[in-house]
């Protein structure tokens, strides 16, 4: 009989020598195991952007900033003192053309943002949309927190204690944020003073009470509804929107999605942006972008959603174009635009350095043409009108040209004034006959305003009776 060992070695002698290495190894091979293979996991991509810690920065700086403004004077419409403060200059009603110069730059601002950037405003400076994230994640914490304490509550009771933390910590807000937003329109130390009270009878503390209870029912109820249903802003996008505006665009060429749909999970208007990028409710906030950046990357690959020039444009985080292009500057219309802003800012800038911080205004005054005082004097009535507009003192003093040995009596020459303060009063000119003088003589009123260190000169008239002719 032929041993197994004999039958082994002639199956290995007709064996091809790849084939008996590789039984070789089979039996150098450690025994198997029931241990889990583990898979060697991709590198994730480098640079890879983050827009919500960005977003969220942005959203504390204009918190900040919005209650800063009205106590510094910044940026307020006083509306009892009608008063417009704006970036250290204080405007005044009678000041309408650069008033409206100004609210203009303004509206146009949002416009050419809206045609470089798309929503950016909407995402990143809406206080709308700040207020309503901000109410969303404190709601959420709520639930969390009273979820981890009070586990042996029912999931009523949890809903009522949520309900009830929010809309308590939502009422105290309203109130702080109404008295801010008020006191862009009303004196703050006025305004709080009516706060404490409990003003309900004039018209700052009724505007108090309503601007509240309208904060309290957007920030609990309406939230986001309000960008989609009544907000124009969206509509006007739509309009100002082309080829080259930023957008948050989609883009799968490789059709590499996994459809985990986190995209969708984390948009607070509940949108799928895979769908277009151009739907209505899509605020460009990137929270989109980096959740698909985060769920790619654990599989060492890039995200499918970017900031992207239009629709076929290179990506916002693309570093190999030029600078301007990569500002936004990518077509002439935009340069025309640019220009035109540019050109609006300047404008706006002349205007506000050419005005004067003191206002001054000479006109006669006629309920009775002439005065004879017992010296044997023709003395004039006019009536001066200064408003100093500035934040500091300041002065004007008064002289008279082209009326020989005239004599100007006022209370005080040069007339004081403390800043923001408007004073009207009467002064009288006097002189005696002169050679040459008519019923009707004309003479400047120099007025010398101090710290402006300008003169301004204003023309004026001297009413004399006729001169009496000898027989």
């Amino acid at each position: 009989m032929v041993s197994f060992h004999a039958i082994t070695e002639e199956l290995t002698r007709l064996m091809s020598p790849t084939e008996r290495v590789s039984a070789a190894d089979e039996r150098a091979a450690p025994p198997a195991t029931d241990r889990p293979v583990r898979r060697q996991v991709p590198p994730l991509p480098a640079d890879q952007p983050r827009y919500h810690r960005l977003r969220k920065t942005v959203h504390l700086v204009c918190f900040l900033v919005f209650v800063a403004l009205p106590f510094s004077n910044v940026f307020r419409f006083d509306i009892p003192r009608q008063r417009f403060h704006f970036f250290g200059f204080e405007l005044w009603i009678s000041e309408f053309g650069i008033l409206f110069f100004a609210l203009m730059f303004l509206m146009f601002l949002v416009v050419v943002a809206a045609v470089f950037y798309g929503r950016f405003y909407c995402g990143y400076l809406c206080p709308q949309m700040i207020f309503s994230e901000a109410s969303i994640a404190l709601e959420n914490r709520l639930k969390r927190a009273i979820g981890k304490r009070l586990t042996g509550w029912s999931t009523r009771c949890g809903t009522l204690a949520v309900r009830a933390a929010l809309y308590a910590i939502l009422g105290i807000a309203s109130v702080l944020l109404a008295f801010v937003f008020i006191s862009y329109f009303v004196e703050p130390a006025d305004l709080f003073r009516r706060l404490l009270s409990l003003d309900l009878r004039t018209a700052g503390g009724i505007a108090g009470a309503s601007v509240t209870v309208i904060t309290f029912l957007d920030f609990a109820f309406v939230r986001q509804k309000f960008c989609t249903t009544i907000c124009p802003y969206g509509y006007l996008q739509g309009m100002l929107v082309d080829g080259n505006t930023l957008l948050v665009h989609y883009r799968d060429q490789g059709h590499e999605c996994i459809e985990c749909k986190k995209c969708v999970r984390v948009c607070h208007m509940g949108i799928d942006i895979r769908t277009s990028p151009y739907q209505i409710e899509c605020i460009h906030c990137g929270e989109c972008i980096d959740a698909c950046t985060e769920i790619m990357g654990k599989i060492g690959k890039r995200g499918l959603i970017h900031y992207t020039w239009g629709e076929s444009g290179e990506t916002l985080t693309d570093k190999t174009g030029r600078w301007y292009r990569r500002a936004g500057l990518r077509d002439a219309k935009r340069v025309v635009v640019m220009l035109v802003l540019i050109f609006y800012a300047s404008g706006l800038f002349v205007a506000l350095s050419m005005r004067h911080s003191l206002m001054v205004r000479i006109t006669p005054e006629r309920s009775s043409l002439y005065r004879l005082t017992v010296d044997g004097r023709v003395a004039n009535r006019f009536r001066i009108n200064a408003a100093n507009r500035s934040n500091r003192s300041a002065s004007v003093s008064l002289a008279i040209e082209g009326l020989p040995g005239a004599m100007l009596e006022m209370k005080a020459n040069p007339l004081q004034l403390q800043a923001s303060q408007q004073v009207q009063e009467e002064f009288e000119i006097s002189v005696r006959r002169f050679p040459g003088a008519e019923e009707v003589n004309h003479f400047i009123v120099r007025a010398g305003m101090d710290p402006d260190h300008a003169d301004e000169r204003f023309e004026m008239t001297f009413l004399m009776p006729p001169e009496k002719r000898s027989k």
